[in-house]
């Protein structure tokens, strides 16, 4: 199999020919126009000057050609803007594995300290979301995060997202697909809240059996009207057709306005979404169920979509000054278009939503699934639900680059319950918690782990790690940390199994209070339906091995003081660590 370096350099290089191709098409096709166009006027002047039928066949022959190159002219533009999407999407991930920046959003917006979302990076620049996200929908966007915020817990749940995710990798040409027809039509991130708001409103216009009557029977009349006025000059009729037609508007002007304010403007976004939904039909879902369902939904969605996107493109025709005198004069076109909205929301409201989750869940699956193909080298989870376990074979973090990040193997769960992990000053204690955080979660959103093998049961995930005051709060960051720690010992109440991740709790308080304090919270939380890594400074916390045996067990990170350089090998031992830092580096640095 091609590695995906590889892969993505061959299209580069594919998309950056087809693009000088299409260009000197278009190039071509506009100067053919431009002839056309000349070719046309000059026969249109001969045409005027002496009137043959072979002037008159000449202009409608070369109309007819310079239509046809106005045709290809669009769809020539509209191949060049989707190859150049192709071209970023390439050129992006291609960026991603040489260790630049993602360039589609980093899911600040969805930041919050709450949870372990900050301890563990999962929003914001450099975070796990923006590892991996390739959603171009709003709709896409909070699936994405809601997977992140709360994952999977159940192992058939997860076992599914697996499949569709491993079938989904292999499919890179239809995934770029999808992402490049998302991102030719991006859309406003208010426009579908605007179009579920129009659900909501009751339809008034559609069900009057006389306005069903005169929507026809009105533009009939003004059609007579015209033709009478064109054969005799007489033009009463018509006035009096066109003052009903606007009468007629008049009347559900407020209403119509108030609809167009909410489904008005809206093609590009729907467009967006219907792109999407039609590229996601042409998969092949194999024996995936996930995606059998999924595409089961879109093909019906898309089609639904893009007669709404066709609806509100000929709603917004009203917009133009011209056509709306001329239409609404004569056929009462707000009042048509109002009605063909009106009618298309009472068959369709119901599943709409449903419709636009399935992008948001489509575009989730395909971040993922881009994940998984970038990384060939990591493995899918093996779920267990016999037993309380995490197992892993050469784990590491998958957001910190592969010439830097140092593996470790590691369980709990058979043997314990509980890790005291100690060490000194950036010997690598908090990067490991986030390291088995981070993976787990990866595990039960359904892409592989940066692991060669990695065994679990689903669990949620609680931890204080990062922790701050706030002013505006007026929360000392002592207080900060005890809230947090609260929150944890009220989820853990609840039962559900737990891994709880806590890095040098009580930092606010005197040493004596710290280790007493420290000591009762592991007591507590040995006690709960959970596996917990307990980081810390404090020593004294590796008696508890003794006390517990068999829950509670001393692991380490050493440092190396050697020909006066601080060394770390970020490798988890067995034990209490020995080595300390912090004088160290004061005298080097000349602070003491």
């Amino acid at each position: 199999m091609q590695s995906p370096n590889k892969s993505y350099q061959e299209n580069i290089s594919n998309y950056t020919a087809q693009l000088q191709a299409i260009r000197k098409k278009m190039n071509l096709i506009a100067f053919l126009r431009l002839s056309c166009f000349i070719a046309l006027a000059t026969v249109a002047y001969y045409a005027a000057k002496e009137f043959t039928y072979f002037f008159l066949f000449a202009c409608f022959l070369v109309l007819a050609l310079f239509m046809a190159l106005v045709k290809t002219y669009f769809n020539l533009k509209d191949k060049k803007l989707l190859t150049e999407q192709l071209l970023f999407i390439n050129q992006n991930e291609l960026d991603i594995l040489n260790g630049r920046p993602n360039q589609f959003d980093n899911g600040n917006a969805f930041f919050s300290q709450e949870s372990y979302y900050d301890d563990l990076d999962i929003f914001g620049e450099g975070s796990l979301y923006h590892a991996l996200n390739r959603t171009t929908t709003e709709h896409g966007a909070i699936t994405l995060s809601g997977f992140l915020k709360d994952p999977f817990t159940r192992k058939e749940e997860i076992t599914s997202q697996h499949e569709a995710v491993k079938i989904l990798s292999n499919d890179p040409g239809n995934r770029q697909l999808l992402m490049a027809y998302g991102l030719v039509q991006v859309g406003g991130k208010e426009s579908l809240y605007a179009i579920l708001e129009w659900l909501n409103v009751v339809p008034k216009i559609n069900k009057s059996k006389s306005l069903r009557v005169i929507r026809w029977a009105l533009p009939l009349y003004n059609t007579v009207g015209v033709l009478v006025y064109l054969g005799t000059d007489n033009y009463f009729p018509l006035m009096f057709g066109i003052i009903g037609s606007w009468v007629l508007v008049g009347l559900f002007a407020k209403y119509i306005n108030g609809q167009h304010r909410l489904i008005g403007e809206k093609q590009k976004v729907l467009n967006q979404y219907a792109g999407i939904l039609r590229i996601f039909g042409n998969i092949n879902p194999q024996q995936s169920r996930r995606l059998k369902e999924l595409q089961s939904i879109s093909r019906q969605a898309h089609q639904i979509i893009k007669q709404l996107s066709a609806l509100t493109s000929w709603f917004d025709q009203r917009l133009n000054m011209v056509v709306n005198i001329l239409l609404n004069s004569l056929f009462a076109y707000d009042i048509q278009c109002t009605i063909a909205l009106e009618n298309w929301k009472e068959a369709n409201s119901k599943d709409f939503e449903k419709y636009i989750n399935c992008v948001g869940n489509i575009e989730c699956l395909n971040s993922l699934s881009c994940f998984a193909y970038n990384h060939p080298e990591y493995v899918y989870p093996i779920i267990i639900e016999n037993e309380f376990v995490i197992k892993a074979e050469q784990i590491a973090h998958p957001l910190i680059s592969k010439n830097e990040c140092v593996a470790n193997d590691f369980s709990i769960g058979k043997k314990d319950k509980l890790h005291v992990v100690t060490g000194s000053n950036m010997s690598g204690k908090t990067t490991f918690l986030r390291t088995i955080g981070v993976n787990l979660l990866l595990a039960q959103c359904g892409t592989p782990v940066c692991a060669s093998s990695f065994v679990f049961a689903p669990m949620q995930i609680l931890s204080s790690i990062r922790v701050s005051d706030s002013l505006q709060e007026h929360t000392s960051y002592f207080m900060a940390e005890l809230k947090k720690l609260q929150q944890i010992i009220l989820q853990l109440q609840k039962g559900r199994p737990a891994l709880v991740l806590i890095d040098e709790i009580l930092r606010g308080t005197n040493s004596e209070d710290k280790t007493q304090g420290s000591e009762e919270f592991v007591k507590r939380l040995i006690s709960y339906h959970s596996l917990s890594l307990f980081a810390t400074h404090d020593l004294a916390l590796s008696k508890l091995e003794k006390v517990f045996p068999g829950k509670v067990s001393n692991y380490c990170f050493e440092s190396i003081i050697h020909n006066g350089e601080l060394l770390f090998d970020y490798k988890l031992q067995e034990g209490v660590a020995k080595n300390k830092n912090a004088s160290f580096l004061m005298k080097k640095m000349e602070i003491i």
